[in-house]
């Protein structure tokens, strides 16, 4: 077994460790019925029924799903204290479908709801007043930022808040352990039958990917659109087979902050640097090869290094089999220039990429299809490489890619896990230094993804590659890169600016970090706010500003 019940057990204070050595108290457990984290791999060829929605037939509907508001949406679908609602967040910080259905769910009078977001952002502020006066009293995303993540750890979340991968959302939703009541799907398009596209629109957003399995397995589902199209919007990318109801308002989205102008290359020479590394890393494994398959995330070394990998691919005639993820313009390119045979979509960053699914080897897929560990398959499992980022990097490899410096929440797992798990090499990039705060350091704050998932670390300062590689490590014993150990890496960290203190928090704990199979990686406790003291100085009286995060 991985976990063990820890010693503070016979102290009263009960708790498991798990397979990352975080201790996981037993009341947690008992809460949601879960286990802890025991290995990446632990769940492999178990076998389970998938949950199934609630149907309503339509025989003779009028030929319409029309709906007039969303008060009379919500009315149709029953909504009731304690119901959870299914949202997606592929127009991100331009979203307004979030905000408006919890508006109308507020005004009614509903009290205790479940939001199961995809990902929540700067966009969702507007309704922490509803977490603060019970409205929604428990959150389940990928993650949080802005002033959600904020309330989450100051403690005005009633309930607990569960950060799930992308693929770990999927696992929970098709297993009925979270049984979504009302989903609300923001189209770009849709007609009065319910036959939603992300394109189209005043607010495209290229793909759906995650909102399909809501569409899937959700008891209702609404679509919300404010570009009404004549039946059949066809090729439907969620199909009116799945929609209950259609509600038609004046905005679902701001276009200018759903998709992006293109991604450009970064200028920042310390970004460009661990690009080089980045890339020079990759060519000299045995993966680079003809029909190798990649992932990159949408920070400017991962960009960059996108870019300067197309050029040594050119150079020695080597062609991408097939590229994952949120897509930006250098992976579209790729496509563009006949480096590679297709592309995989999940979610669209910028104008380019959504113009880019006009091109046929451009292909939509689902966040199941993507990255769900409990498919009987997923693309995460066939990719070669992935180039990831993280807030934290430990000695023991685990990453933390949710809670900030200052142990706040404010990140996403996203597909962090799911790709660092299935990828043959998966590597990170990240500055030493995040401003003065080490990025490589003794202990993460919170373990989002675990070690045995990490192959290689690159800094500005030097690479570390996982001793669990010796393949790597071998065949990069002859190459001129800057080769450090992970201990190395934060010996340099602490000699630059100094071992930070440790934030500090109370025993409440405000969320859990789910690993992607469901079991609990780690917990995320209220942090322990500022406080002045009053001190004498020099024979006189002065307030001093003092962390009383460390007090008790």
């Amino acid at each position: 077994m991985h976990w063990l019940r820890h010693p503070a057990c016979i102290r009263g204070i009960c708790k498991m460790m798990n397979a990352v050595g975080r201790d996981i108290p037993e009341e947690i457990l008992r809460q949601t019925g879960k286990e802890v984290f025991q290995g990446v791999h632990h769940f492999d060829g178990y076998t389970y029924k998938k949950h199934g929605p609630m149907t309503q037939c339509v025989i003779n509907s009028g030929g319409s799903k029309l709906v007039e508001s969303i008060h009379e949406v919500l009315v149709k679908c029953g909504i009731r204290d304690g119901m959870t609602l299914g949202f997606h967040h592929h127009f991100r910080e331009g979203d307004f479908v979030v905000n408006m259905v919890m508006e109308e769910v507020h005004k009614m009078g509903i009290r205790d709801i479940t939001i199961c977001a995809s990902s929540l952002g700067k966009a969702h502020d507007p309704i922490v007043p509803y977490i603060e006066d019970g409205t929604i009293t428990n959150i389940q995303s990928s993650g949080v930022r802005g002033k959600v993540g904020e309330a989450i750890s100051e403690g005005k979340l009633k309930g607990l808040a569960v950060m799930r991968s992308h693929g770990g959302r999927v696992r929970a939703i098709e297993t009925g352990e979270t049984v979504i009541d009302i989903a609300f799907i923001g189209a770009p398009t849709c007609d009065d039958y319910g036959n939603c596209r992300g394109i189209g629109g005043k607010s495209d957003c290229g793909v759906l990917s995650y909102a399909m399995v809501d569409a899937f397995h959700a008891d209702k589902v609404v679509a919300i659109t404010d570009c009404l199209v004549p039946f059949p919007n066809f090729p439907a990318h969620i199909s009116m087979t799945k929609v209950d109801y259609v509600v038609v308002v004046d905005a679902i989205g701001d276009p200018e902050k759903i998709a992006t102008g293109a991604a450009k290359p970064t200028t920042d020479m310390r970004k460009l640097m661990m690009a080089d590394y980045c890339t020079r890393f990759v060519v000299n494994t045995p993966y680079f090869k003809d029909g190798f398959s990649y992932q990159t995330g949408v920070g400017g070394a991962s960009i960059a290094s996108t870019i300067s990998l197309a050029k040594v691919m050119k150079e020695r005639n080597i062609r991408m089999r097939f590229g994952v993820g949120g897509l930006t313009k250098p992976m579209c390119d790729l496509l563009i220039n006949g480096q590679a045979d297709c592309l995989l979509d999940t979610q669209d960053f910028d104008l380019d990429a959504v113009e880019n699914l006009k091109d046929l080897k451009h292909f939509r897929i689902s966040a199941g299809a993507y990255a769900d560990p409990f498919n009987k398959g997923a693309v995460v499992n066939k990719l070669d490489f992935v180039i990831l980022a993280a807030l934290e990097v430990d000695v023991n490899f685990n990453c933390n890619v949710v809670v900030g410096s200052d142990g706040v929440i404010t990140g996403a797992q996203g597909g962090h896990p799911d790709t660092a798990a299935g990828a043959k090499c998966t590597i990170v990039i990240t500055p030493l230094l995040q401003g003065r705060i080490p990025a490589v350091c003794t202990q993460v704050t919170t373990v989002t993804t675990p070690g045995e998932s990490i192959d290689v670390v690159i800094t500005d300062y030097g690479i570390a590659i996982n001793p669990l590689r010796q393949d790597l490590i071998e065949c990069m014993k002859d190459v001129d890169l800057p080769f450090k150990t992970i201990g190395e890496l934060r010996d340099i960290a602490y000699s630059i600016v100094g071992e930070p203190e440790k934030v500090r928090f109370t025993d409440k704990v405000v969320g859990i970090i789910e690993s992607r199979d469901g079991t609990i990686m780690d917990v995320v406790r209220q942090v322990k706010k500022f406080e002045f003291a009053e001190e004498w100085v020099c024979g006189r009286m002065s307030l001093q500003k003092r962390n009383y995060r460390n007090s008790r």
